[in-house]
């Protein structure tokens, strides 16, 4: 009989300083959601022969690690393949469930964020670790809103986090019923997990909603802004940046949990 394989937080490494910080969000997420931390580093042409190297540092990341938090369920990877592909194979081969990257290096990750069933966690490697308590969720006109207030649930379970949803405010007759129904079914999947939230009316459209939340996340101090990415995506945009990555940019030491509504995302086990 196979082995069950474990859901797994992902922490994308760069064998850098920056590590640091990165792999405590990830065992902080780990820890939250009781999942496996993985450490993964992928390698590129030129550094096919240093794959030793690579495991032996991951390998010095884990030890500590293993010493101080003896129940966390740990591992490590090397990845040869395109980036743009990563995360197919982490969710298909390895139970992903959560990627945590560098959000300096969202243009590196970009075509593998719009291709990814599994959300980004994007940190700041110099910023305090977060206790992801006061979390922010702009709610738009996309249906795809329900599985942003998922993951914005599964903190407010697991984390006992506080939600604020900021709802976009279009002027369409159609558009505002598509915005009432995502916040009703918003509401009622906090209500039914008792999680504590608030629900406010923004004063921008669903084409700035994200900006207006995040606008709000920074100046109310909140932990993190969790956003959905960029439905359609056309060559202009690549050209002039995606908005989530401006988002991002502009988000400094907040977190950003970002959610492809491009794909069926993978569910979080309990």
């Amino acid at each position: 009989m196979d082995e069950k394989k474990e859901q797994k937080i992902i922490v994308f490494t760069t064998l850098s300083e920056k590590d640091k910080n990165l792999i405590l969000n990830g065992v902080k997420l780990a820890s939250v959601f009781k999942k496996e931390l993985c450490l993964v580093y992928r390698l590129n042409k030129k550094e096919a022969k240093k794959s030793e190297m690579a495991k032996k540092k991951l390998n010095e990341y884990l030890v500590p690690l293993n010493r101080e938090i003896p129940g966390l369920k740990t591992s490590l990877l090397l990845l040869t393949e395109p980036l743009k592909y990563v995360p197919d194979t982490l969710a298909d081969e390895h139970e992903a469930i959560l990627f945590v990257a560098d959000s300096g290096l969202f243009k590196t990750y970009s075509k593998a964020v719009t291709e990814s069933p599994v959300p980004f966690i994007f940190v700041y490697p110099e910023a305090p670790l977060s206790s992801f308590k006061n979390i922010v969720l702009p709610v738009d006109i996309r249906k795809e809103n329900s599985d942003s207030s998922l993951w914005c649930s599964w903190f407010g379970r697991f984390n006992r986090s506080e939600i604020i949803a900021i709802a976009a405010n279009d002027r369409l007759k159609e558009s505002k019923k598509q915005i009432g129904k995502n916040i009703l079914l918003t509401k009622k999947l906090f209500l039914k997990f008792n999680i504590n939230h608030k629900i406010f009316k923004g004063q921008k459209s669903s084409l700035q909603n994200s900006f207006e939340a995040l606008d709000f996340a920074l100046s109310n101090n909140a932990d993190m802004l969790v956003i959905l990415g960029s439905s359609v995506i056309t060559p202009l945009d690549w050209l002039l940046g995606l908005p989530e990555k401006k988002i991002i940019k502009k988000a400094g030491s907040l977190p950003v949990l970002l959610v492809n509504p491009r794909r069926d995302n993978y569910i979080l086990c309990d």
